[in-house]
């Protein structure tokens, strides 16, 4: 893996607009932000021989190929589990380029999860065999297997609904000074936050990512290549994907820890090898389709330690300017939820140095895929 080390870099970023409902199809949003990618590197679609993308998302490579002007493609891959595969099609690209698999690749998530319906929602499929031991339960939605993870995580650590709020303020602060957020402009307080109404107690209406339609794409090239593309580079130092033994997925039912989730195993693979640890980075971009994925995360990458996660996010540590900057576009509390590809363009923009809220010489950003599933992770730096 120490192959992969800095050998390619992101030289494009697009994305379209995110909202509550988009009147495109899920398509025509994939190749806009794939078209906007690809411009920001200022490189022609005919050149594009590398895809990958989400097993959920709905449009597929050789659409997108066609709809592009793409030439002959010589890798493509799709990367299960949802919101954990994000960083996965960067990694995998990677590992394309760097071994003359490809030599541009695309990766993108498309979604229109704010005007289309809820995956849990079709009840004339059998369940896969892991929802067999929660669905028939009450643990319908992924809200509700969190919120069982988040009030065991209080019962141990003594983490409270303040924590939750500490992690949901700074998206939203981040948010209002994103104009291309969902939340900008629309600020958030205590009070807002703990009278509105339980999604799956603990975890009320502001714990929860939104519900958003849009795309997101990225393109990744050699680091050589990159180095002459219009904007600057981006370099992959390392990456990770992580799957613990006996994993369950959300609930971790027969992990012997539950609360030791996805992101320790990704953490031991990505900072193994890399040239710096969690100290050294300067801004991290964490998944956080709820707010306790945030101090499972800080604990799972090296942050603090074992159920300081919680206590991690006290005295605006979290905010600009704090001891560890997050989610500076707002994230998928506050941007827009498509599976955390957000969080990848955001780590991009921070060590370009053109985030809307800009952490000071950013030269390193983490940015993580979904805690609570199969998950990856990637380690920026400029």
């Amino acid at each position: 893996m120490t192959a992969l080390k800095d050998a390619t870099a992101i030289a494009g970023i697009g994305q379209t607009a995110f909202a509550k409902q988009l009147p495109e199809s899920e398509k025509t949003l994939a190749c806009r932000a794939i078209v906007a990618a690809l411009d920001d590197a200022g490189i022609d679609a005919s050149e594009v021989d590398g895809f990958a993308s989400y097993t959920m998302e709905e449009t597929d490579e050789v659409e997108v190929a066609k709809a592009i002007g793409a030439g002959d493609v010589t890798f493509f891959s799709k990367v299960g589990y949802g919101g954990g595969g994000s960083c996965a099609t960067v990694a995998h690209l990677a590992a394309a380029v760097a071994t003359g698999q490809a030599s541009v690749g695309v990766a993108w998530r498309s979604r229109k999860r704010g005007s289309g319906p809820r995956p849990w929602k079709n009840t004339a499929v059998q369940l896969p065999t892991p929802a067999q031991w929660t669905r028939p339960y009450g643990l319908l939605r992924p809200a509700d297997e969190i919120g069982m993870l988040a009030r065991r995580y209080m019962h141990e650590y003594g983490a409270t609904r303040d924590h939750l709020f500490n992690v949901a303020l700074a998206c939203r602060n981040r948010a209002n000074q994103n104009p291309d957020a969902v939340m900008y402009e629309r600020p958030l307080t205590r009070d807002m936050y703990m009278t509105s109404r339980w999604i799956s107690e603990p975890l009320c209406l502001f714990d929860n990512c939104l519900e958003t339609d849009g795309a997101l794409a990225c393109v990744i090239v050699s680091a050589e290549r990159a180095r002459d593309c219009r904007q600057k580079p981006v370099y992959l130092h390392s990456v990770a994907q992580g799957l613990p033994a006996q994993h369950h997925g959300m609930v971790n039912y027969w992990n012997d820890d539950p609360l030791t989730g996805p992101a320790w195993t990704a953490a031991r693979q990505l900072w193994k090898q890399a040239d710096f640890g969690p100290d050294d980075v300067d801004v991290a971009q964490i998944y956080d389709a709820f707010t306790p994925l945030i101090p499972l995360s800080l604990e799972g990458y090296g942050f603090c330690g074992r159920g300081e996660g919680a206590a991690f996010t006290e005295g605006g540590a979290l905010e600009s300017g704090g001891r560890l900057p997050i989610n500076t576009g707002g994230g998928g509390l506050s941007e827009g939820y498509v599976h955390g590809f957000n969080l990848i363009n955001e780590g991009v923009k921070q060590l370009r140095g053109v985030s809307t809220a800009q952490v000071p010489d950013a030269g390193t950003c983490l940015v993580t895929a979904g805690e609570g599933v199969p998950t990856s992770a990637l380690l920026l730096r400029s």
